[in-house]
């Protein structure tokens, strides 16, 4: 059977969220990478590794301008570079895999469950007044939400800094899998809900 990166078996990975488990494709690879063969299919990201989706999630050009007050440019580092990208996603794995010893392809779905989250608000429009309005966030975009939220948190906490995006990339997987308040992906759920209910 393949494994992930050669090292990382996704046969006894356990999802306990049933919403997720329909969306978060655990098919053994060795080497994460579709070719972009789903792209053209409606839902066809639910055909393509996690794993691979956050290596796609990393290959961004910075945060942009409205997260959490940072503006951050990478200057395309990574943008188009999947490779480079999956040797972080893989070195990541491996110091995941030393310091928890466990399976870091179960550490990252442990993450992804406790990062999505699950009402998020939306604008509305009644007469020419606009309302925030509590919506119930489909599967799919939760899954999104938590892989772009934990890289995110990665590229925010190598930029700058001594530490590696490896590094920074497993920090926070790491943490989000304990639902530590010191993620920034678990702080982004709590804000994303905690918005909801105020707009209830």
């Amino acid at each position: 059977m393949e494994k992930i990166f050669g090292k990382y078996d996704t046969s006894e990975v356990k999802v306990i969220d049933p919403s997720l488990s329909k969306y978060l494709d655990l098919t053994p690879v060795s080497i994460p990478h579709s070719h972009g063969r789903h792209g053209d299919k409606q839902f066809g990201k639910m055909k393509v590794n996690v794993v691979e989706r956050l290596v796609n999630k990393l290959m961004r050009g910075g945060t942009g301008e409205k997260t959490s007050g940072k503006v951050i440019r990478t200057h395309g580092r990574l943008q188009g570079k999947k490779f480079k990208a999956m040797k972080i996603v893989e070195e990541a794995f491996d110091s995941i895999a030393k310091a928890t010893k466990f399976n870091p392809v179960q550490v990252l779905v442990d993450a992804i469950q406790n990062t999505a989250p699950r009402e998020d608000t939306t604008r509305v429009q009644y007469g020419g007044v606009s309302y925030q309005v509590a919506v119930d966030v489909s599967a799919s975009r939760r899954l999104d939400m938590a892989l772009r939220n934990l890289s995110l948190a990665a590229i925010m906490g190598a930029f700058d800094k001594k530490k590696t995006l490896a590094q920074a990339l497993s920090d926070e997987i790491t943490l989000a899998a304990k639902n530590d308040q010191n993620s920034y992906a678990i702080k982004k759920r709590d804000e994303t809900e905690r918005m909801a209910r105020s707009a209830r």
